[in-house]
């Protein structure tokens, strides 16, 4: 073997090593990206959904959480088994509660919206409605910009809650220029992820809420849960 094949050869190895290492240390012993100082911010919390089994929100309560996002809806006729469970527990915790619908881009926005309705009507929220915008989980076939445009109009019209102030929209990078851009939503409340660093504000300006971690213990729940802060300051 050639000197300059087993450099190359040695130095894969090396990177596919390092990769495991990160890997592993990410998933299963929690090492983050982020480590905000929580103080600067205006609340802390998480969002959750079944995916985080039984939760214990008395205990859970005790990481000083400010509020907590729970899934309610997904699609036309999906709802989540552990969602009255866990708003009930959580407002008995006295954490603050909000819900969210995971948006499918596969299915229309007036069912969506009556799915998400019907799930949340009897249930006195904290904080705005959020809409889960994502690729990851969603359909394969996805639609053209202005057909989203629209479907997304019909959800909130449909929803009732078509003013900015009742309405805040979860979503990625990718996503966000995807189908949020140059539509006039993406001047919405914005809940970015970014697991790598704070979202820059000058860049995007609607975005008051920020997840920067999805593999967080806490106690409380069994499994990684992620974490979230409100950017605005106190």
């Amino acid at each position: 073997m050639k000197l300059s094949n087993l450099i190359i050869s040695v130095c894969m190895v090396s990177l596919f090593s390092i990769a495991a290492i990160f890997f592993v240390a990410y998933k299963y012993i929690a090492v983050r990206f982020n480590y905000p100082v929580l103080s600067e911010y205006k609340s802390f919390g998480i969002d959750v959904s079944h995916h985080q089994g039984v939760i214990d929100w008395v205990v859970l309560s005790k990481s000083h959480l400010d509020f907590a996002y729970i899934k309610a809806t997904e699609g036309g006729d999906w709802k989540d088994s552990a969602f009255e469970r866990n708003v009930w527990a959580a407002k008995n915790a006295g954490i603050k509660v909000g819900t969210y619908h995971f948006f499918t881009l596969c299915k229309d926005g007036k069912t969506q919206a009556k799915n998400f309705v019907e799930a949340t009507k009897h249930i006195d929220l904290d904080l705005p409605m959020a809409i889960d915008l994502e690729y990851v989980g969603n359909c394969k076939n996805r639609p053209n910009k202005n057909t989203f445009e629209k479907e997304l109009k019909f959800f909130l019209q449909t929803l009732d809650q078509d003013t900015k102030e009742n309405i805040i929209f979860y979503t990625t990078y990718s996503f966000y220029h995807d189908y949020l851009k140059g539509t006039g939503y993406e001047s919405y409340p914005i809940w970015m992820r970014d697991i790598f660093g704070e979202p820059d504000i000058k860049k995007y300006p609607s975005v008051i809420m920020w997840q920067f971690a999805d593999n967080a213990r806490l106690e409380g729940i069994k499994g990684p849960v992620d974490l979230n802060v409100f950017l605005t300051p106190k």
